[in-house]
Protein backbone atom coordinates (compact mmCIF):
# COMPACT_ATOMS: atom_id res chain seq x y z
CA UNK A 1 0.00 0.00 0.00
CA UNK A 2 1.30 3.45 -0.92
CA UNK A 3 0.56 6.89 0.58
CA UNK A 4 1.60 10.35 -0.60
CA UNK A 5 1.79 13.30 1.74
CA UNK A 6 3.39 16.72 2.01
CA UNK A 7 4.77 16.22 5.53
CA UNK A 8 5.65 12.82 6.98
CA UNK A 9 6.37 12.91 10.70
CA UNK A 10 7.58 9.78 12.48
CA UNK A 11 6.96 10.14 16.21
CA UNK A 12 4.25 11.65 18.39
CA UNK A 13 5.96 13.38 21.29
CA UNK A 14 6.09 17.15 21.87
CA UNK A 15 8.48 17.67 18.93
CA UNK A 16 6.50 15.72 16.35
CA UNK A 17 3.07 16.98 17.41
CA UNK A 18 4.18 20.61 17.60
CA UNK A 19 5.72 20.34 14.13
CA UNK A 20 2.51 18.75 12.79
CA UNK A 21 0.33 21.55 14.11
CA UNK A 22 2.61 24.25 12.72
CA UNK A 23 2.72 22.81 9.17
CA UNK A 24 -0.84 21.45 8.91
CA UNK A 25 -2.26 24.63 7.38
CA UNK A 26 0.26 24.38 4.53
CA UNK A 27 -0.31 20.81 3.37
CA UNK A 28 -1.32 17.28 4.32
CA UNK A 29 0.40 15.67 7.31
CA UNK A 30 0.88 11.99 8.14
CA UNK A 31 1.94 11.13 11.70
CA UNK A 32 3.36 7.64 12.18
CA UNK A 33 3.56 6.44 15.79
CA UNK A 34 4.54 3.06 17.27
CA UNK A 35 1.69 2.71 19.74
CA UNK A 36 -1.18 5.09 20.46
CA UNK A 37 -0.55 8.76 19.90
CA UNK A 38 -0.25 9.54 23.63
CA UNK A 39 2.50 6.95 24.12
CA UNK A 40 5.73 8.92 24.15
CA UNK A 41 8.58 10.00 26.39
CA UNK A 42 6.94 13.42 26.55
CA UNK A 43 3.94 12.02 28.40
CA UNK A 44 6.34 10.79 31.09
CA UNK A 45 8.11 14.13 31.56
CA UNK A 46 7.51 15.17 35.16
CA UNK A 47 9.73 18.19 35.72
CA UNK A 48 8.87 20.86 33.16
CA UNK A 49 10.33 23.29 30.66
CA UNK A 50 13.28 25.52 31.51
CA UNK A 51 12.78 29.14 30.44
CA UNK A 52 13.37 32.66 31.68
CA UNK A 53 10.26 34.32 33.12
CA UNK A 54 11.31 35.65 36.54
CA UNK A 55 12.56 39.25 36.82
CA UNK A 56 15.54 38.06 38.87
CA UNK A 57 16.56 35.69 36.06
CA UNK A 58 18.10 36.46 32.67
CA UNK A 59 18.89 34.85 29.33
CA UNK A 60 22.57 35.21 30.14
CA UNK A 61 22.19 33.16 33.33
CA UNK A 62 20.26 30.41 31.54
CA UNK A 63 22.89 30.35 28.79
CA UNK A 64 25.67 30.19 31.38
CA UNK A 65 23.99 27.29 33.24
CA UNK A 66 23.51 25.40 29.97
CA UNK A 67 27.18 25.81 29.04
CA UNK A 68 28.37 24.76 32.48
CA UNK A 69 26.16 21.67 32.40
CA UNK A 70 27.32 20.83 28.86
CA UNK A 71 30.94 20.86 30.03
CA UNK A 72 31.95 23.44 27.41
CA UNK A 73 30.84 21.37 24.43
CA UNK A 74 27.65 23.28 23.62
CA UNK A 75 27.24 25.27 20.41
CA UNK A 76 27.09 28.90 21.53
CA UNK A 77 24.83 30.10 18.71
CA UNK A 78 22.40 27.25 19.32
CA UNK A 79 22.25 27.81 23.06
CA UNK A 80 21.56 31.52 22.63
CA UNK A 81 18.89 30.89 20.00
CA UNK A 82 17.04 28.23 22.03
CA UNK A 83 17.14 30.11 25.33
CA UNK A 84 15.98 33.41 23.82
CA UNK A 85 13.12 31.77 21.90
CA UNK A 86 11.90 29.75 24.89
CA UNK A 87 9.37 32.21 26.40
CA UNK A 88 7.58 32.74 23.08
CA UNK A 89 7.22 29.00 22.48
CA UNK A 90 5.84 28.45 26.00
CA UNK A 91 3.32 31.26 25.53
CA UNK A 92 2.13 29.43 22.40
CA UNK A 93 1.44 26.35 24.53
CA UNK A 94 -0.50 28.47 27.00
CA UNK A 95 -2.52 29.93 24.13
CA UNK A 96 -3.34 26.38 22.99
CA UNK A 97 -4.74 25.63 26.43
CA UNK A 98 -1.86 24.12 28.41
CA UNK A 99 -2.34 24.88 32.12
CA UNK A 100 0.94 25.46 33.92
CA UNK A 101 1.13 26.08 37.67
CA UNK A 102 0.71 29.73 38.57
CA UNK A 103 0.65 31.89 41.70
CA UNK A 104 -0.11 35.43 42.80
CA UNK A 105 2.70 37.94 42.82
CA UNK A 106 3.17 39.03 46.43
CA UNK A 107 3.86 42.62 45.34
CA UNK A 108 0.99 43.47 43.00
CA UNK A 109 -1.23 40.32 43.25
CA UNK A 110 -0.94 39.63 39.52
CA UNK A 111 -0.96 36.01 38.36
CA UNK A 112 2.41 34.68 37.21
CA UNK A 113 3.97 31.32 36.47
CA UNK A 114 5.02 29.31 39.52
CA UNK A 115 8.62 28.48 38.63
CA UNK A 116 10.40 25.44 40.07
CA UNK A 117 14.10 24.74 40.33
CA UNK A 118 16.18 21.72 39.35
CA UNK A 119 19.80 20.64 39.46
CA UNK A 120 22.26 22.91 37.68
CA UNK A 121 19.96 25.93 37.50
CA UNK A 122 21.07 29.11 39.25
CA UNK A 123 17.49 30.45 39.34
CA UNK A 124 13.94 29.17 39.56
CA UNK A 125 12.93 28.80 35.90
CA UNK A 126 11.12 25.47 35.51
CA UNK A 127 7.64 26.00 34.06
CA UNK A 128 5.58 23.02 35.19
CA UNK A 129 2.14 21.49 35.59
CA UNK A 130 2.57 20.01 39.07
CA UNK A 131 4.65 16.85 38.47
CA UNK A 132 2.84 15.83 35.28
CA UNK A 133 4.01 18.48 32.82
CA UNK A 134 4.44 16.13 29.90
CA UNK A 135 0.98 14.61 30.20
CA UNK A 136 -0.63 18.05 30.30
CA UNK A 137 1.23 19.20 27.18
CA UNK A 138 0.64 15.95 25.30
CA UNK A 139 -3.11 15.97 26.01
CA UNK A 140 -3.54 19.48 24.66
CA UNK A 141 -1.44 18.83 21.55
CA UNK A 142 -3.22 15.54 20.81
CA UNK A 143 -6.61 17.23 21.13
CA UNK A 144 -5.51 19.90 18.64
CA UNK A 145 -4.09 17.25 16.29
CA UNK A 146 -7.23 15.12 16.27
CA UNK A 147 -9.37 18.12 15.38
CA UNK A 148 -7.28 19.19 12.38
CA UNK A 149 -8.63 18.10 9.00
CA UNK A 150 -5.21 18.04 7.31
CA UNK A 151 -3.60 15.61 9.79
CA UNK A 152 -3.88 11.84 9.52
CA UNK A 153 -2.63 9.65 12.37
CA UNK A 154 -1.21 6.15 11.80
CA UNK A 155 -1.12 4.51 15.23
CA UNK A 156 0.56 1.14 15.82
CA UNK A 157 2.90 1.74 12.87
CA UNK A 158 6.70 1.55 13.11
CA UNK A 159 9.26 2.98 10.69
CA UNK A 160 11.61 0.46 9.07
CA UNK A 161 13.87 2.49 6.81
CA UNK A 162 13.97 5.81 5.03
CA UNK A 163 13.61 6.02 1.26
CA UNK A 164 16.09 8.29 -0.51
CA UNK A 165 16.42 9.26 -4.14
CA UNK A 166 19.36 6.89 -4.49
CA UNK A 167 17.64 4.01 -2.71
CA UNK A 168 18.63 0.63 -4.02
CA UNK A 169 15.96 -1.91 -3.40
CA UNK A 170 16.87 -4.99 -1.47
CA UNK A 171 14.02 -5.08 0.98
CA UNK A 172 14.55 -1.52 2.11
CA UNK A 173 18.32 -1.20 2.00
CA UNK A 174 19.15 2.47 1.59
CA UNK A 175 22.37 4.06 0.41
CA UNK A 176 23.23 7.68 -0.12
CA UNK A 177 25.78 9.95 -1.70
CA UNK A 178 25.43 12.31 1.31
CA UNK A 179 24.09 14.86 -1.21
CA UNK A 180 20.87 12.92 -1.40
CA UNK A 181 17.28 13.75 -0.59
CA UNK A 182 14.70 11.84 1.35
CA UNK A 183 11.51 10.68 -0.39
CA UNK A 184 9.71 9.08 2.56
CA UNK A 185 9.87 5.83 4.53
CA UNK A 186 8.87 2.19 4.68
CA UNK A 187 6.54 1.61 7.63
CA UNK A 188 5.24 -1.62 9.19
CA UNK A 189 1.56 -1.70 10.13
CA UNK A 190 1.79 -3.70 13.37
CA UNK A 191 -1.89 -4.65 13.23
CA UNK A 192 -2.06 -6.04 9.71
CA UNK A 193 1.66 -6.97 9.61
CA UNK A 194 1.98 -5.36 6.18
CA UNK A 195 4.61 -2.88 5.05
CA UNK A 196 3.37 0.46 3.72
CA UNK A 197 5.25 2.90 1.53
CA UNK A 198 5.01 6.58 2.47
CA UNK A 199 6.18 9.05 -0.20
CA UNK A 200 6.63 12.55 1.17
CA UNK A 201 7.93 15.97 0.20
CA UNK A 202 9.56 16.27 3.62
CA UNK A 203 10.22 13.62 6.26
CA UNK A 204 10.84 14.41 9.93
CA UNK A 205 12.26 11.99 12.49
CA UNK A 206 10.86 12.72 15.96
CA UNK A 207 11.06 9.25 17.46
CA UNK A 208 12.56 10.19 20.82
CA UNK A 209 15.46 8.53 22.57
CA UNK A 210 17.10 5.14 22.99
CA UNK A 211 16.93 4.32 26.69
CA UNK A 212 15.98 0.70 25.96
CA UNK A 213 19.53 0.12 24.72
CA UNK A 214 20.30 -0.20 28.45
CA UNK A 215 19.06 -2.73 31.00
CA UNK A 216 17.80 -0.09 33.42
CA UNK A 217 16.05 2.98 32.03
CA UNK A 218 13.42 5.56 32.85
CA UNK A 219 12.19 5.36 29.25
CA UNK A 220 9.10 3.51 28.02
CA UNK A 221 9.44 0.37 25.90
CA UNK A 222 9.10 2.40 22.69
CA UNK A 223 12.45 4.19 23.20
CA UNK A 224 14.59 1.98 20.94
CA UNK A 225 16.50 4.64 19.01
CA UNK A 226 14.50 4.09 15.81
CA UNK A 227 15.05 7.54 14.30
CA UNK A 228 18.78 7.59 15.01
CA UNK A 229 19.23 4.14 13.46
CA UNK A 230 17.05 4.93 10.42
CA UNK A 231 18.86 8.20 9.82
CA UNK A 232 22.32 6.65 10.11
CA UNK A 233 21.45 3.76 7.78
CA UNK A 234 20.21 6.28 5.21
CA UNK A 235 23.51 8.17 5.38
CA UNK A 236 22.83 11.01 7.81
CA UNK A 237 25.64 12.07 10.12
CA UNK A 238 25.20 11.30 13.82
CA UNK A 239 26.99 13.16 16.61
CA UNK A 240 28.04 12.80 20.25
CA UNK A 241 26.39 9.45 20.96
CA UNK A 242 28.87 8.71 23.75
CA UNK A 243 26.95 11.20 25.90
CA UNK A 244 24.13 9.14 27.41
CA UNK A 245 22.51 10.81 30.39
CA UNK A 246 21.72 8.57 33.35
CA UNK A 247 19.06 10.09 35.55
CA UNK A 248 20.24 9.76 39.15
CA UNK A 249 16.88 8.88 40.70
CA UNK A 250 14.70 6.12 39.30
CA UNK A 251 12.45 4.34 41.78
CA UNK A 252 14.01 1.09 42.98
CA UNK A 253 11.31 -1.47 43.69
CA UNK A 254 10.81 -5.01 42.35
CA UNK A 255 7.34 -4.15 41.05
CA UNK A 256 8.20 -0.74 39.59
CA UNK A 257 9.16 -0.41 35.93
CA UNK A 258 10.72 2.67 34.37
CA UNK A 259 9.37 5.06 37.00
CA UNK A 260 11.31 8.28 37.40
CA UNK A 261 11.51 10.29 40.61
CA UNK A 262 11.63 13.83 39.27
CA UNK A 263 14.66 16.03 39.76
CA UNK A 264 12.18 18.58 41.07
CA UNK A 265 12.08 16.59 44.32
CA UNK A 266 15.71 17.54 44.89
CA UNK A 267 14.89 21.02 43.66
CA UNK A 268 12.33 21.34 46.47
CA UNK A 269 14.80 20.23 49.15
CA UNK A 270 15.01 16.44 48.82
CA UNK A 271 18.30 15.00 50.10
CA UNK A 272 20.18 11.86 49.11
CA UNK A 273 21.13 9.49 51.92
CA UNK A 274 22.63 6.02 52.25
CA UNK A 275 21.02 3.08 54.04
CA UNK A 276 22.31 4.41 57.37
CA UNK A 277 20.64 7.79 56.80
CA UNK A 278 23.88 9.67 56.05
CA UNK A 279 24.06 12.38 53.36
CA UNK A 280 26.88 11.85 50.90
CA UNK A 281 26.66 14.37 48.05
CA UNK A 282 28.83 16.94 49.80
CA UNK A 283 31.75 14.52 49.33
CA UNK A 284 31.36 14.74 45.55
CA UNK A 285 30.17 18.22 44.61
CA UNK A 286 29.74 21.58 46.38
CA UNK A 287 26.26 21.88 44.83
CA UNK A 288 25.32 18.68 46.70
CA UNK A 289 21.91 17.36 45.57
CA UNK A 290 21.57 20.18 43.05
CA UNK A 291 24.73 19.25 41.17
CA UNK A 292 24.51 18.37 37.49
CA UNK A 293 23.04 14.98 36.66
CA UNK A 294 26.31 13.40 35.58
CA UNK A 295 27.92 14.24 38.92
CA UNK A 296 24.96 12.97 40.96
CA UNK A 297 24.66 9.74 38.95
CA UNK A 298 28.38 8.98 39.32
CA UNK A 299 28.22 9.73 43.04
CA UNK A 300 25.35 7.31 43.55
CA UNK A 301 27.05 4.68 41.38
CA UNK A 302 30.21 5.00 43.47
CA UNK A 303 28.30 4.78 46.77
CA UNK A 304 26.52 1.62 45.63
CA UNK A 305 29.76 -0.01 44.50
CA UNK A 306 31.43 0.80 47.83
CA UNK A 307 28.55 -0.37 50.00
CA UNK A 308 27.19 -3.25 47.96
CA UNK A 309 23.68 -1.95 48.64
CA UNK A 310 20.90 -2.15 46.07
CA UNK A 311 19.94 1.54 46.27
CA UNK A 312 20.39 4.87 47.97
CA UNK A 313 17.46 6.93 49.21
CA UNK A 314 15.88 10.27 48.36
CA UNK A 315 14.29 11.89 51.40
CA UNK A 316 11.91 14.86 51.33
CA UNK A 317 9.97 13.87 54.45
CA UNK A 318 11.24 16.98 56.26
CA UNK A 319 8.89 19.11 54.12
CA UNK A 320 5.26 19.53 55.19
CA UNK A 321 3.01 16.68 54.06
CA UNK A 322 0.51 19.01 52.39
CA UNK A 323 3.25 20.65 50.35
CA UNK A 324 4.50 17.27 49.13
CA UNK A 325 1.01 16.08 48.20
CA UNK A 326 0.22 19.33 46.36
CA UNK A 327 3.57 19.73 44.58
CA UNK A 328 4.00 16.05 43.71
CA UNK A 329 0.53 14.48 43.52
CA UNK A 330 1.47 11.93 40.88
CA UNK A 331 4.69 10.88 42.61
CA UNK A 332 2.94 10.69 45.98
CA UNK A 333 0.15 8.44 44.69
CA UNK A 334 2.52 6.26 42.66
CA UNK A 335 4.86 5.70 45.60
CA UNK A 336 1.90 4.78 47.81
CA UNK A 337 1.06 1.93 45.42
CA UNK A 338 4.48 0.46 46.31
CA UNK A 339 4.02 0.98 50.04
CA UNK A 340 6.16 4.13 50.20
CA UNK A 341 4.71 7.26 51.83
CA UNK A 342 7.07 10.00 50.68
CA UNK A 343 5.74 12.35 53.38
CA UNK A 344 7.30 9.95 55.93
CA UNK A 345 9.58 7.51 54.12
CA UNK A 346 12.79 7.91 52.11
CA UNK A 347 12.35 6.72 48.51
CA UNK A 348 14.78 4.01 47.31
CA UNK A 349 16.42 5.21 44.07
CA UNK A 350 19.08 4.15 41.55
CA UNK A 351 20.45 5.74 38.36
CA UNK A 352 18.98 4.66 35.02
CA UNK A 353 19.53 5.52 31.36
CA UNK A 354 17.40 8.55 30.68
CA UNK A 355 18.33 10.83 27.78
CA UNK A 356 20.45 10.80 24.62
CA UNK A 357 22.42 14.03 24.30
CA UNK A 358 23.68 12.86 20.92
CA UNK A 359 21.68 11.98 17.83
CA UNK A 360 21.33 12.89 14.18
CA UNK A 361 23.32 16.07 13.52
CA UNK A 362 21.18 19.02 12.41
CA UNK A 363 21.42 22.70 11.65
CA UNK A 364 19.36 25.32 13.49
CA UNK A 365 16.32 24.51 11.34
CA UNK A 366 16.43 20.84 12.22
CA UNK A 367 17.78 19.87 8.79
CA UNK A 368 20.06 16.85 8.50
CA UNK A 369 22.71 16.49 5.79
CA UNK A 370 20.18 14.62 3.65
CA UNK A 371 17.93 17.11 1.90
CA UNK A 372 14.27 17.20 3.02
CA UNK A 373 15.05 15.01 6.02
CA UNK A 374 14.60 16.66 9.42
CA UNK A 375 15.37 15.43 12.93
CA UNK A 376 13.90 17.10 16.02
CA UNK A 377 13.61 16.38 19.72
CA UNK A 378 15.71 13.72 21.41
CA UNK A 379 16.41 12.03 18.06
CA UNK A 380 18.53 15.02 17.04
CA UNK A 381 21.88 16.42 18.11
CA UNK A 382 21.54 20.18 17.74
CA UNK A 383 24.49 21.35 19.84
CA UNK A 384 22.32 22.57 22.72
CA UNK A 385 23.21 19.94 25.30
CA UNK A 386 26.91 19.47 24.71
CA UNK A 387 28.30 16.72 26.94
CA UNK A 388 25.43 16.78 29.46
CA UNK A 389 21.87 18.10 29.22
CA UNK A 390 20.76 20.72 31.72
CA UNK A 391 17.56 19.62 33.46
CA UNK A 392 14.33 20.53 31.60
CA UNK A 393 16.15 21.87 28.54
CA UNK A 394 14.85 18.94 26.48
CA UNK A 395 11.20 19.98 26.15
CA UNK A 396 12.45 23.51 25.50
CA UNK A 397 14.68 22.29 22.66
CA UNK A 398 11.82 20.24 21.17
CA UNK A 399 9.50 23.24 21.10
CA UNK A 400 12.02 25.65 19.59
CA UNK A 401 13.29 23.23 16.95
CA UNK A 402 9.78 22.10 15.98
CA UNK A 403 9.01 25.77 15.31
CA UNK A 404 12.18 26.30 13.28
CA UNK A 405 11.77 23.05 11.35
CA UNK A 406 8.16 23.92 10.51
CA UNK A 407 9.19 27.22 8.96
CA UNK A 408 11.86 25.56 6.81
CA UNK A 409 9.76 22.50 5.90
CA UNK A 410 6.95 24.71 4.61
CA UNK A 411 9.49 26.44 2.34
CA UNK A 412 10.71 23.05 1.11
CA UNK A 413 7.19 21.88 0.33
CA UNK A 414 6.27 25.09 -1.47
CA UNK A 415 9.39 24.80 -3.64
CA UNK A 416 8.83 21.13 -4.40
CA UNK A 417 7.17 19.67 -7.47
CA UNK A 418 5.53 16.51 -6.18
CA UNK A 419 5.42 15.00 -9.65
CA UNK A 420 9.21 15.12 -9.75
CA UNK A 421 9.41 12.53 -6.97
CA UNK A 422 10.24 9.18 -8.51
CA UNK A 423 7.72 6.51 -7.71
CA UNK A 424 8.93 5.03 -4.44
CA UNK A 425 9.39 1.29 -4.96
CA UNK A 426 7.10 -0.90 -2.91
CA UNK A 427 8.55 -3.06 -0.17
CA UNK A 428 9.99 -6.29 -1.52
CA UNK A 429 9.97 -9.35 0.71
CA UNK A 430 10.53 -11.94 -2.01
CA UNK A 431 12.45 -14.97 -0.76
CA UNK A 432 11.61 -14.42 2.91
CA UNK A 433 9.60 -16.61 5.27
CA UNK A 434 7.94 -16.25 8.65
CA UNK A 435 10.48 -16.66 11.41
CA UNK A 436 10.80 -19.95 13.23
CA UNK A 437 13.57 -18.69 15.56
CA UNK A 438 12.04 -15.83 17.54
CA UNK A 439 14.37 -16.76 20.41
CA UNK A 440 17.20 -15.08 18.46
CA UNK A 441 15.43 -11.74 18.80
CA UNK A 442 14.70 -11.98 22.52
CA UNK A 443 18.13 -13.42 23.39
CA UNK A 444 20.09 -10.75 21.51
CA UNK A 445 17.85 -7.99 22.84
CA UNK A 446 18.60 -9.10 26.41
CA UNK A 447 22.34 -9.54 25.79
CA UNK A 448 22.74 -6.08 24.26
CA UNK A 449 21.00 -4.35 27.14
CA UNK A 450 23.05 -6.20 29.74
CA UNK A 451 26.50 -5.63 28.26
CA UNK A 452 25.68 -2.00 27.48
CA UNK A 453 24.77 -1.49 31.14
CA UNK A 454 27.85 -3.31 32.43
CA UNK A 455 30.45 -2.07 29.93
CA UNK A 456 29.18 1.21 28.41
CA UNK A 457 27.32 2.68 31.37
CA UNK A 458 27.99 5.43 33.90
CA UNK A 459 31.70 4.53 34.29
CA UNK A 460 33.67 3.09 31.35
CA UNK A 461 37.14 1.74 30.60
CA UNK A 462 39.06 0.74 27.48
CA UNK A 463 38.75 -2.94 28.41
CA UNK A 464 34.99 -2.72 28.97
CA UNK A 465 34.45 -0.89 25.71
CA UNK A 466 36.54 -3.43 23.79
CA UNK A 467 34.43 -6.24 25.25
CA UNK A 468 31.25 -4.44 24.23
CA UNK A 469 32.58 -3.91 20.70
CA UNK A 470 33.35 -7.61 20.24
CA UNK A 471 29.90 -8.59 21.41
CA UNK A 472 28.02 -6.09 19.27
CA UNK A 473 29.99 -7.12 16.17
CA UNK A 474 28.93 -10.75 16.61
CA UNK A 475 25.33 -9.83 17.31
CA UNK A 476 25.17 -7.54 14.29
CA UNK A 477 26.27 -10.40 12.03
CA UNK A 478 23.44 -12.56 13.38
CA UNK A 479 20.89 -9.80 12.98
CA UNK A 480 21.87 -8.99 9.41
CA UNK A 481 21.49 -12.62 8.31
CA UNK A 482 18.21 -13.02 10.18
CA UNK A 483 16.84 -9.74 8.82
CA UNK A 484 17.29 -10.68 5.16
CA UNK A 485 15.97 -14.22 5.58
CA UNK A 486 12.72 -13.54 7.42
CA UNK A 487 9.73 -11.21 7.18
CA UNK A 488 10.05 -8.12 9.34
CA UNK A 489 8.27 -7.89 12.65
CA UNK A 490 8.06 -5.06 15.15
CA UNK A 491 10.40 -6.90 17.54
CA UNK A 492 12.97 -7.51 14.81
CA UNK A 493 12.87 -3.86 13.70
CA UNK A 494 13.46 -2.69 17.28
CA UNK A 495 16.27 -5.21 17.83
CA UNK A 496 17.95 -4.05 14.63
CA UNK A 497 17.68 -0.45 15.83
CA UNK A 498 18.97 -0.91 19.38
CA UNK A 499 21.88 -2.95 17.99
CA UNK A 500 22.70 -0.13 15.56
CA UNK A 501 22.51 2.55 18.24
CA UNK A 502 24.52 0.42 20.70
CA UNK A 503 27.26 0.02 18.09
CA UNK A 504 27.33 3.79 17.48
CA UNK A 505 27.50 4.54 21.22
CA UNK A 506 30.41 2.10 21.63
CA UNK A 507 32.30 3.54 18.64
CA UNK A 508 31.79 7.09 19.89
CA UNK A 509 32.88 6.21 23.44
CA UNK A 510 36.02 4.45 22.19
CA UNK A 511 36.91 7.45 20.07
CA UNK A 512 36.82 10.01 22.91
CA UNK A 513 40.05 9.73 24.91
CA UNK A 514 39.05 11.94 27.84
CA UNK A 515 36.32 12.26 30.47
CA UNK A 516 33.80 15.00 29.85
CA UNK A 517 30.23 15.37 31.01
CA UNK A 518 28.36 12.10 30.70
CA UNK A 519 31.33 10.20 29.26
CA UNK A 520 33.63 9.01 32.05
CA UNK A 521 36.52 6.68 31.24
CA UNK A 522 38.64 5.64 34.24
CA UNK A 523 41.73 5.48 32.02
CA UNK A 524 41.31 9.10 30.88
CA UNK A 525 39.83 10.68 34.04
CA UNK A 526 40.52 14.30 33.07
CA UNK A 527 39.04 16.67 30.53
CA UNK A 528 41.35 17.50 27.63
CA UNK A 529 40.25 20.71 25.92
CA UNK A 530 43.30 20.82 23.66
CA UNK A 531 42.48 17.53 21.91
CA UNK A 532 38.82 16.78 22.59
CA UNK A 533 36.78 19.96 22.85
CA UNK A 534 34.98 18.94 19.68
CA UNK A 535 32.03 16.86 18.54
CA UNK A 536 32.25 13.16 17.75
CA UNK A 537 30.84 12.65 14.24
CA UNK A 538 30.00 9.31 12.64
CA UNK A 539 28.77 8.71 9.11
CA UNK A 540 27.98 5.47 7.35
CA UNK A 541 30.58 4.65 4.67
CA UNK A 542 29.39 5.10 1.12
CA UNK A 543 28.32 1.93 -0.62
CA UNK A 544 30.67 0.82 -3.34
Amino acid sequence: MKYKTDFLIIGSGIAGLTLALKVANFGNVAIVTKKEIMDSNTARAQGGIASVFDESDSFDLHIQDTFESGDDLCNKAVVEMVVKNGPARIRELIDLGVHFNSKKNSKDQTIQLDLGREGGHSKNRIVHAQDMTGVEIEKVLVNQIKNHKNIRIFEHHIGIDLITFSTRMKRGLTTTTHKDYCCGAYVLDKTTKTVKTFCAKTTSLATGGAGKVYLYTSNPDIATGDGIAMGYRAGATVANLEFVQFHPTCLYHPDAKNFLISEAVRGEGGILIDSAGRRFMEKYDPKKELAFRDAVARAIDNELKKSGEDSVFLDISHRKPEFIKTRFPNLYEKCLTFGIDMTKDPIPVVPAAHYMCGGIATDMSGRTDIERLYAIGETACTGLHGANRLASNSLLEALVYAHNAAQQAVKDVNAFNFESIPECPLWNEAGTTDSDEVIMVSHNWDEIRRFMWNYVGIVRSNKRLARARRRIENIQKEIRKYYWDFKVTSDLIELRNIAMVAELIIKSAMHRKESRGLHYNIEYPDRDDKQWQKDTLLRRPLAG
